[in-house]
């Protein structure tokens, strides 16, 4: 399986969703809800968008863990991969977010999940920064490649270079910053919406990046592996064509099957040619979820990628008997231990 694509994924189901007027000033792809629909109707809408991005997944062969949300005060929760990451190797990251109404959206129980079901050695939280005024905003901010070890990132108040930097010492990443602007000058807020890196193809709108050394240097670093980068224009970033994620599914009898997960308004902005490329490798799941497009994220900002190993389940044997050995009071090997802790 493809260090690039999960095959399990988190999703937050916010039973109360707004556009976050905290994130619209350096949001350049939030918007308001239409005239005259009431909060009650958007929320409901979004629901069913959030009920239909899960149910597609599920269709597809990615088991999905999904967390209900009812507060109020958490308009952003449906975009988990802001706060959460996770690796290969079984360490999890948690990090400082800019907008203060967001931090909160952070949960123990979503982090106990993980640590029940998969095999998590560490957890490294790097929220403490936020007093400082210093932020990073997860795998919005960063665009990693897990294959090559590299962290795409462009630099803004939401992605700081210096924690970036430790987040790469810390995780084995090659930081690879940038600055990235449309067309107006405006900075982009999150690399995430004009960046896309999976296993054989990326999606990257690389005339953002406004150094042409820098661009070319990005260039060649995602094309050494054999990958095929499809270049975006800024109006195909504008439909959300960069917002898109790679996972790893199952056919029904059982066999691997790489999808690409994306919006229904980013699947119609891609010329016909570059479909085809993304089909080369991956099958395109779309989603249509026009009402929580509004707070300025589609289905890569919705998704946050499980990259652990499973925990065996009860009927496995490593499970069986690292139980009957705490029964017994025989020593426990360290994976009996983690057991041990996670039935404690």
């Amino acid at each position: 399986m493809s260090a690039q694509a999960p095959s399990a994924v988190i999703l937050i189901r916010a039973e109360r969703f707004t556009p976050n007027p905290a994130t619209a000033a350096d949001n350049a792809f939030q918007a308001e809800a239409p005239v005259g629909q009431s909060e009650v109707a958007t929320s409901a809408r979004a629901l069913a968008e959030m009920d239909a991005v899960a149910e597609a997944l599920r269709e597809v062969g990615v088991r999905v863990h999904v967390f209900s949300d009812s507060d109020h005060t958490r308009p952003d929760s449906v975009f988990p991969n802001n706060w959460l990451s996770t690796h290969a190797g079984g360490t999890v990251a948690v990090y400082p977010m800019y907008a203060s109404n967001r931090r909160h959206e952070r949960r123990a129980d979503v982090l106990e999940m993980l640590k029940s079901s998969y095999r998590v050695q560490s957890i490294v939280d790097y929220s403490g920064l936020e007093p400082d005024g210093i932020f990073l905003e997860g795998t919005g901010a960063m665009v990693l490649d897990h294959v090559s070890r590299v962290a795409y990132t462009a630099r803004s108040h939401r992605a700081d270079t210096h924690v970036l930097e430790r987040f790469c010492t810390d995780f084995g990443y090659e930081p690879m910053a940038f600055d990235a602007v449309d067309s107006g000058g405006v900075p982009v807020y999150h690399t995430n919406v004009i960046a896309c890196v999976g296993t054989e193809v990326a999606l990257f709108a690389l005339d953002m990046i406004a150094d042409e050394r820098r661009r070319a240097e990005v260039r060649e670093r995602l094309t050494v592996t054999g990958r095929t980068v499809i270049e975006l224009t800024e109006e195909q970033v504008r439909e959300f064509a960069g917002n898109a994620v790679e996972l790893c599914g199952r056919t029904p009898d059982g066999r691997r099957r790489y999808v690409m997960a994306m919006s229904a308004r980013a699947l119609a902005s891609l010329r016909p040619d570059q479909v085809a490329a993304i089909e080369e490798s991956c099958e395109i799941v779309a989603v249509d979820i026009p009402t929580i497009e509004l707070a300025g994220g589609s289905v890569r900002c919705m998704i946050a990628g499980v990259h652990l190993d499973p925990r065996p389940t009860a009927a496995e044997p490593e499970l069986t008997e690292a139980v009957e050995a705490i029964n017994e009071g025989e020593p426990l090997t360290a994976d009996g231990q983690e057991v041990a802790l996670a039935e404690a």
